[in-house]
């Protein structure tokens, strides 16, 4: 397993290569001028030239790109030019915010998408099958920015129940935000400060919904798929016969078989609900790595877009070699 595992590290140093490759030789085709769109179009020309030279924007590109890579493998990525701020300590700054986000919404829809795929495929042909199978279906088609909206507007427009954007503030602006760990739940339990748990939690509420509906629909479907294609396989039937409680059965020898493919969903979302964080974090104004990237690409931040990409593409690979190393723990035969 350890040389499977050397392996798939390897593959993520090719990786990150060759993403930064693809994202710098796009950033440089823009035609705006990156120097132009930070300081704005009434700056003077020394004053864009010192910057291009600051930012080593006036030499050639695969001089550029070699300084960017030999900073890259120092763990730098560069300067924002927007913030003025090292991009790595921007991104710090705000994934926190992003993966809690992120794993919010993947916990939810995981607690709520396999109980309710289980539930259609034993329940197959029968009206809660219908309309697990139709919620599924409308949910992923479902707009992200349109559905954030429309809770926005319902439950803090008309209903007042909960805060329309932002990780903290309103009547929860007075509550402490600082901690060890930047995730303001995990903090707010450290620290034992209940008030701050609840603030914390009344923001994410909406976001999270957001973000995990559809999500919560592919593992629905995927669920009951893989439901179905043990439902009927010799050991459940060996399980029924010797007596055993239909709980049993289910939790033990229908869902463990069916794990695989669920979990590898699962795993395969997270890349997903990263790149979905950016819309939702923008509608939210979510202060996570999302919505400083939007205000990266808007700004023409070649840097900062550059660090997250790489960051994101890096996380998600990480994310998948973790679910690859649990399916010997689902079934033992299984071998890497």
């Amino acid at each position: 397993m350890w040389l499977y595992v050397l392996k798939r590290l390897g593959f993520l140093v090719v990786l990150a290569l060759g993403v930064s490759v693809v994202v710098f030789i796009i950033s440089r085709l823009l035609p705006t001028d990156p120097a132009v769109a930070v300081l704005g179009f009434d700056a003077t020309p020394a004053m864009i030239e010192n910057l291009r030279r600051e930012v080593g924007l006036d030499r050639p590109l695969h001089e550029q790109y070699i300084m960017y890579l030999g900073r890259l493998v120092r763990g730098d990525f560069g300067l924002s030019l927007v913030t003025r701020h090292p991009v790595l300590d921007d991104l710090l700054q705000r994934y926190p915010a992003t993966i809690e986000l992120t794993v919010g919404s993947l916990l939810l829809a995981t607690i709520v998408g396999v109980p309710l795929g289980a539930v259609s495929a034993l329940r197959r042909g029968e009206p809660i099958d219908h309309v697990t199978r139709v919620a599924s279906i409308t949910a992923s088609s479902i707009p992200v920015f349109w559905l954030g909206l429309m809770l926005q507007v319902i439950f803090y427009g008309y209903l007042g129940w909960l805060p329309a954007a932002g990780r903290i503030g309103g009547e929860d602006a007075g509550i402490a935000t600082a901690g060890i760990t930047g995730f303001l739940t995990v903090d707010a339990v450290l620290r034992g400060d209940l008030a701050a748990l609840w603030g914390a939690i009344r923001h994410l509420v909406l976001p999270v919904i957001t973000l995990a509906s559809l999500t919560m629909a592919l593992v629905a479907r995927m669920t009951r798929s893989a439901v179905l294609d043990v439902l009927h396989e010799p050991y459940v039937t060996v399980a029924h016969a010797k007596g055993l409680a239909n709980r049993v059965v289910i939790w033990s020898y229908i869902l463990k078989n069916a794990g695989i493919p669920i979990l590898t969903v699962i795993g395969l979302r997270f890349g997903g609900l990263l790149g979905g964080a950016v819309l939702t974090e923008t509608i939210f104004s979510w202060p996570g790595v999302g919505h400083y990237a939007v205000t990266a690409i808007l700004n023409n931040d070649l840097y900062a877009v550059m660090g997250f990409m790489i960051t994101v593409t890096l996380l998600y690979a990480l994310v998948n070699l973790l679910v690859d190393l649990s399916y010997p723990l689902l079934d033992p035969r299984v071998q890497l």
